[in-house]
């Protein structure tokens, strides 16, 4: 009982195959006999009157009477998972609200289709960088799980019907009582795999299962912008490995492969672009690859190796806008030189004034002011 208090059937003074007629009375006349009202000189008649209500409370309903002549006071306890409003209502696990029933055996998990699933088919769509860029459409061809043409789901030869199941009584759910164990527990029907029904002359087309695996092919149409891993829906493409359900989603996760060149960085494209270091200390037009073919860049006299240099306009088009594509410059050193370039150079490094150098005009000074 919720607060300890004896066992209700002696409480009303009544065996355990009482009816309900004979609670009925009992209450009656105990609560006739105990109400405070007739009592009032008696401190222990609320109590008693109390205890009487809460003993009929519990006789007077079906199934918390059942559930204290199986599991006794614990029936009755706040928070009993035995209760009506715990987890195992009448002592009955129900193996499917676990997770337990696709292990037990489901008919469509043969196709991969579990108990309950709505066919939504999951696929990776794969795009070059280009693709994924200014969009395109891409025509995917995959297998999905459909019902049987031949026997409209059924599972049934044509000109036949399914049988109601005699393991579950068309139910599609047993229940089992272990004797050392106070729940029973209820499962899928392991014969008609929970559909009630039993196929007694198997359709030639999905051999009874009622479930086929058809080739199919989609036009998908991917926006510009699309990045890595971004998500796109095609309704009704999937599964559908119910009869009075339509087919579920295909929901495709959209891959990018590499480029050899570029990378993405939000909505620009970035690149690194090698000069000689003539053409960064006199500056030059060169020419430079873009998403949409050759480009041309200037660069700046006295560009810096590591410059980044923009071309507008020039990265991935996405609602309306289009980013921009960043250049790195390397400077190339060459590794050698013929007689005449070695004379050249020598002679520029001796016009070359350390002033007109910042960076080693700065160097020069850091070195006087730490040694002197």
């Amino acid at each position: 009982m919720a607060n300890g208090n004896r066992d209700p059937y002696e409480v009303l003074g009544l065996p355990r195959n009482a009816s309900q007629d004979e609670v009925k009375a009992a209450f009656r006349r105990l609560a006739s006999q105990n109400h405070p009202d007739r009592n009032q000189n008696d401190p222990g008649a609320v109590a008693r009157f109390k205890e009487v209500n809460q003993a009929y409370q519990v006789l007077s309903d079906p199934e918390r009477r059942a559930n204290f002549d199986r599991f006794g006071a614990i029936a009755e306890q706040p928070g009993s998972p035995f209760g009506a409003n715990g987890p195992f209502p009448g002592g009955v696990v129900d193996l499917g609200d676990i997770a337990i029933d696709g292990i037990l055996g489901d008919l469509l998990g043969v196709f991969g289709v579990g108990k309950g699933d709505r066919g939504d088919l999951k696929l990776d769509l794969e795009l070059d960088f280009v693709e994924a860029a200014f969009g395109t459409q891409k025509k995917l061809r995959y297998g999905r799980i459909i019902l049987c043409e031949d026997c409209r789901g059924s599972g049934s030869a044509p000109g036949t019907v399914p049988v109601a199941c005699t393991a579950c009584a068309g139910k599609g759910r047993v229940r089992l009582q272990q004797a050392m164990f106070p729940l029973a527990v209820e499962k899928t029907c392991a014969r008609c795999n929970g559909s009630g029904r039993f196929v007694t002359h198997p359709c030639g087309g999905c051999k009874g299962k009622g479930l086929v695996k058809q080739e199919h092919e989609v036009l998908v149409s991917i926006p510009p912008g699309v990045e890595e891993g971004a998500a796109q829906v095609v309704p009704r493409a999937g599964n559908r490995p119910r009869p009075d359900k339509p087919a579920g989603d295909l929901l495709l996760t959209i891959r990018v492969k590499p480029h050899p060149f570029f990378r993405r960085a939000g909505d620009d494209v970035v690149c690194k672009v090698p000069i000689s270091f003539a053409q960064a200390a006199l500056g030059a037009e060169i020419e430079v690859p873009t998403l949409e073919g050759k480009g041309k860049l200037k660069v700046p006299a006295g560009t810096q190796p590591g410059a980044i240099l923009r071309m507008k306009g020039k990265g991935i088009p996405r609602g309306g806008s289009r980013g921009d594509q960043r250049v790195e410059i390397q400077v190339g050193i060459p590794e050698r030189l013929t007689q005449r370039q070695r004379v050249l150079m020598e002679e520029l490094a001796k016009d070359l004034a350390v002033e007109t150098m910042p960076e080693q005009k700065g160097f020069r000074d850091l070195l006087k002011n730490l040694f002197g």
